[in-house]
């Protein structure tokens, strides 16, 4: 899944994704825990915040 797409899917900006994944920035918080979620259950969570 490309950033974009990733970003939209979880109502974030791009930048967002970007910073994270360039480690201009690391999530705390909820941001954290969602996630943690995704990384272990990617299907279920995508599905539960459509």
């Amino acid at each position: 899944m490309s950033q974009a797409a990733f970003a939209e899917r979880i109502g974030v900006p791009i930048d967002t994704i970007r910073n994270r994944e360039q480690g201009k920035r690391l999530p705390a918080g909820p941001a954290k825990a969602l996630l943690k979620i995704i990384h272990q259950a990617p299907e279920a969570a995508l599905a539960a915040l459509e």
